[in-house]
């Protein structure tokens, strides 16, 4: 850990105090100011930090930075000329600046949780009930209005089936058709009569992520129609539902006059009483035409049409109906119904990226094809494992089939009646991939789902997590794995309680971790946890005599996929298949034979030579060698540099470009391949 000195204690000296606090690479040893009361020296008090006025006896031998916050550049000299040899000093501008990122990254945080906080009021405050499910039917967020109506908690609805909660609910049927039900009449379970509106919600690529249905009760007005059959006192109830209602109502005669509007309208439209009673039912309108001058002409309600209205082209959805009496028009009705917050909030419920969903497991030993030695040695392994609770490593090469073997272990365990759940440790962002892991509380960060969320490991309980690529986690998630392999419990995000798990880890890699951990990047603590029962898949290349009963079994399923009818292999071809290394392992075989079959005229039914695509190793590498006498002194690592550039631009040259294929066939993962690809300068363009 790195010792730091901060001389000032300014604005800019206090925000690296506090940044450094919250690292665990740098520790602050003391912090100067000859102010007694500056900002910083009040806080490094408190953090149980040394002050002081004179930086001098402070600046020891073992103090690694220095940060010079004054900006006395007299002070900055000095303490450059006192400093020890291998003792770094920086100066004030840096602590401006990062004053500065500080103090806007605050700001920022500030501000999405006042918007997260003011869509929450919106959500809640209408008096329309709200239900949204997404693609499958599952319930994602339900209102408080909703709650009232339904007669069900949130926290019992919230991740359940709508037909769990609601179970003649038609949210099913409008994910199925994708059309629009409007205003629609419905009786709930607990009795209560409804009107509701179904809408699917579609993003701007045509794809389905859910729908959402808006509802009013209308069982008090249903009771009053049937009870009250006195005009005035009729007239005065429903001016006074139009004048509580939160949707904004607008009437008109039968010449097309506003007679009246409620408090809604007005903050919807901007507009007041005297600007819309007594005036043109067009008087509202910014864009589009009256639909209360449509109703009058055409007796006929509207439904669902969109316009702006107001001032502020506020953008509704308009609903209006004549109001007939004893046969005779007297004028019409119009329901506004504001669309902008509402799909303020759907577009929110776009997700950034479609995590792991829960699966079971699908595969088992049978569906492992091998009669080698090796890979005879690995079943029986893991069959073995299977019975037994211990934690599982599967090491070998990109393309073996760990995740194969994961599934199969899992099916021939006790627990297969259980879920089985997969993660890519390094398809998930680093930033995501903890409360994915653990889950989250209520309120762990800005976007966190009320109730907070249960974890992939919570998820898992009592079965199995498979965790691929498990040599690409951080330092911090290798430390919360290992609590969960030491403890058997985990804490989420946001949160202090531990909730106990009982989940047997299946880990997989394709990096070497012993040479990680030499190289300090993988816990040496974890890879003894993990190892407990390592088991290595053989690469394809040291159990040549399977490739034929692969070939056949990869065949079957490319014909389900291709829509073939192909038979298997001549001699010739499987003899060529066998003087090939694969170093894409079954991946790559089932890609070659897939391209095979695309090659192949219908009516042939054996794959020859002339269909497989070249696969050619470099014999003589010449493409990779590197020139020992071109005069040129270079260090070993230099060279190293020079060879792993050259190789991954052939790799990538390979597949055309294609860097998910390359970064599989180098055995790295895909955001290393972009650091090296940026490292080396080598760009697509150059691979064709």
């Amino acid at each position: 850990m790195k010792k730091v000195l901060i001389v000032g204690a300014g604005k800019g000296g206090t925000a690296l105090l506090k940044i450094f606090k919250e690292t665990k690479i740098m520790e602050v040893v003391a912090i100067i100011d000859i102010n007694e009361k500056a900002p910083g020296m009040l806080l490094a008090r408190e953090m149980n930090i040394k002050t002081g006025h004179d930086w001098r006896p402070f600046l020891t031998a073992d103090i690694d930075v220095v940060i010079e916050a004054t900006g006395n550049i007299e002070v900055f000299k000095e303490i450059r000329k006192t400093r020890k040899k291998n003792t770094v000093v920086i100066p004030g501008e840096v602590a401006y600046i990062t004053a500065q990122l500080v103090e806007e990254k605050e700001q920022l945080i500030a501000k999405l949780k006042n918007e997260k906080n003011r869509h929450d009021l919106i959500f809640n405050s209408t008096h329309d009930g709200m239900i949204v499910v997404d693609e499958f039917g599952y319930i994602t967020h339900l209102n408080d209005s909703a709650e009232q109506m339904i007669s069900v908690e949130k926290e019992n609805a919230i991740g359940k089936h709508i037909l769990e909660v609601i179970p003649t609910s038609g949210l099913p049927r409008v994910l199925k058709t994708k059309v629009t039900e409007v205003h629609q009449e419905f009786t709930l379970g607990n009795g209560r009569k409804i009107i509701t509106t179904r809408v699917p919600m579609i993003d701007e690529s045509g794809r389905l992520f859910g729908a959402l249905a808006v509802f009013k009760d209308i069982t008090e007005f249903v009771q009053l129609a049937e009870e009250i059959t006195n005009l005035k006192e009729i007239r005065m109830m429903l001016e006074a539902i139009i004048h509580s209602s939160e949707e904004a109502i607008s009437v008109v005669d039968e010449h097309g006059k506003g007679i009246l509007i409620n408090p809604a309208y007005t903050r919807i439209t901007g507009l007041s009483e005297e600007q819309v009673i007594g005036k043109p039912a067009t008087a509202d309108i910014s864009e589009g035409e009256s639909m209360h001058m449509k109703v009058l002409k055409t007796r006929r309600p509207v439904r669902g049409v969109r316009m702006k209205v107001g001032p502020k082209k506020r953008d509704v959805v308009v609903n209006v109906a004549p109001i007939i009496v004893d046969g005779i028009l007297k004028g019409s009705v119009g329901i506004i119904h504001d669309v902008s917050e509402i799909q303020r909030l759907t577009n929110e419920l776009n997700r950034a990226r479609q995590i792991i969903r829960t699966l079971e497991a699908k595969y088992s030993f049978a569906d492992i094809i091998g009669t080698s030695e090796e890979m005879m040695v690995a079943i029986e392994q893991a069959k073995l494992a299977a019975k037994t609770p211990v934690t599982i490593l599967l090491r070998g090469e990109s393309g073996t089939g760990k995740e194969l073997f994961a599934h199969a272990i899992h099916n021939a365990s006790d627990r297969k009646y259980n879920k089985f759940i997969r993660v890519n440790c390094a398809a998930i962002s680093e930033s995501l991939l903890e409360s994915e892991l653990f889950g989250y509380e209520e309120g762990a960060f800005s976007g966190a789902k009320r109730g907070g969320k249960r974890g992939l490991f919570e998820e898992a309980n009592n079965g199995s997590i498979f965790l691929d690529e498990i040599g690409e986690l951080s330092a911090n998630m290798q430390a919360k794995l290992l609590r969960v392999l030491q403890e058997g419990e985990i804490v989420r995000v946001g949160g202090t309680k531990p909730i106990p798990i009982n989940v047997r880890v299946i880990a997989a890699t394709n990096v070497h971790l012993e040479k990680a951990i030499a190289d300090g990047t993988f816990r040496e603590d974890l890879y003894y946890r993990l190892n407990r029962m390592p088991i290595y898949i053989p690469p394809l290349r040291a159990r040549k005599q399977d490739i034929p009963a692969l070939c056949q079994h990869l065949i079957q399923k490319l014909n389900q996929d291709y829509g073939r009818n192909v038979e298997g292999l001549t001699e010739d071809a499987i003899r060529y298949l066998l003087s090939y290394d694969w170093p894409g392992n079954v991946r790559e075989l089932e890609n070659v034979l897939g391209r095979a079959m695309i090659f192949m005229k219908f009516n042939e039914v054996l794959i020859d030579v002339k269909h497989i695509p070249a696969l050619r190793m470099p014999s003589n590498e010449n493409d990779l060698a590197i020139d020992f006498d071109d005069n040129k002194e270079r260090t070993l690592a230099e060279m190293v540099e020079e060879y792993e550039a050259r190789m991954i631009e052939r790799v990538l040259r390979k597949h055309n470009g294609n860097k998910t294929a390359t970064a599989k066939a180098l055995g790295i993962s895909i955001r290393n391949l972009y650091y090296k690809l940026e490292k080396y300068g080598i760009a697509n363009n150059n691979m064709q």
